[in-house]
């Protein structure tokens, strides 16, 4: 009997040591979340900070000017033609279907403008530039440069951090604006040289279903893409990890990171955009 016992208060003790196991995995993951989360924070908030109080200087701009925005143009201006594209062969098959087809133009360029075009422009500058940006300060972090430049009494946000928030902040909607105008350009080319369809029709179609808050809207959104994509990227990059390993884990955490933080912002800024035109215009069509 004694044994029984024995066995059953051993089996008794390694279930509840499992279970505890079991919670302080779980709860080491929620500490690490948190402390992430406001490093994360006050990393954001030092940049806002040295971004209002002393702006960097122009050598430091144009180079990334240049790298997100012209370098960042052919690919982006390429994709939103395909996209497009897409959107047409898929429209025309499920529109054709009810006679519909001269209605293509109104929905291809409603999607790119509202949705796809900042979408797009985002998820190509993170995964161009954004990977880019966090595998040049994890190199720059695991070879102690930026902790020279602190020596040097440079501060890294101000000298690194904020040029590259800068760059993504003003340029992302102008690359959003070339997804934008390819994508028109690729669907209306599709449409009237593959399919046949009346050119009349389609921009008619265009302009009474796409209006200037639309527009508005999708660069509204990119603004909050390309913010999130810098300060993700940045950030991932300045607490790099040690060896190469580290850069390569820093360089994909910031793409993934960034592609879910579009995402997320994406459906937020839809339902705020939405209930925004809906009380400028409660009969639920307009433009500005």
């Amino acid at each position: 009997m004694s044994t029984v016992f024995d066995k059953n208060s051993n089996r008794n003790r390694s279930e509840h040591g499992m279970f505890f196991n079991w919670v302080a995995d779980r709860g080491g993951v929620v500490i690490d979340s948190l402390i992430a989360l406001g490093s994360f924070s006050l990393f954001v908030w030092e940049t806002v900070v040295w971004m209002f109080t002393r702006l960097p200087r122009s050598e430091t701009v144009w180079p990334n000017f240049y790298r997100v925005g012209v370098s960042s143009l052919p690919v982006v201006a390429l994709t939103g033609t395909f996209i497009g594209m897409v959107l047409a062969v898929q429209s025309y098959f499920q529109f054709s279907q009810f006679g519909l087809e001269t209605r293509l133009g109104g929905v291809i360029n409603m999607t790119l403008v509202r949705e796809l075009g900042p979408v797009l422009a985002a998820t190509m500058l993170a995964g161009r530039v954004g990977s880019a940006m966090a595998a040049e300060l994890g190199t720059m972090r695991i070879t102690n440069q930026i902790d020279a430049l602190s020596a040097m009494g440079a501060h890294p946000i101000r000298y690194l951090i904020v040029p590259r928030f800068l760059a993504c902040f003003f340029l992302i909607p102008i690359l959003t604006v070339m997804a934008d105008f390819m994508g028109l350009a690729g669907g209306f080319f599709y449409c009237n040289l593959v399919l046949d369809i009346d050119v009349h029709h389609y921009w008619d179609n265009s302009a009474q279903f796409v209006t200037n808050f639309d527009l508005f809207s999708g660069l509204v959104k990119s603004v909050f893409f390309g913010s999130a994509i810098a300060m993700v990227s940045c950030y991932q990059g300045f607490n790099c990890k040690a060896g190469a390993e580290g850069v390569g884990h820093a360089s994909t955490s910031s793409f993934v990171f960034s592609f879910v933080a579009i995402l997320v912002l994406d459906l937020f800024l839809g339902i705020g955009m939405d209930s925004i035109y809906f009380a400028m215009y409660p009969e639920g069509f307009g433009g500005i």
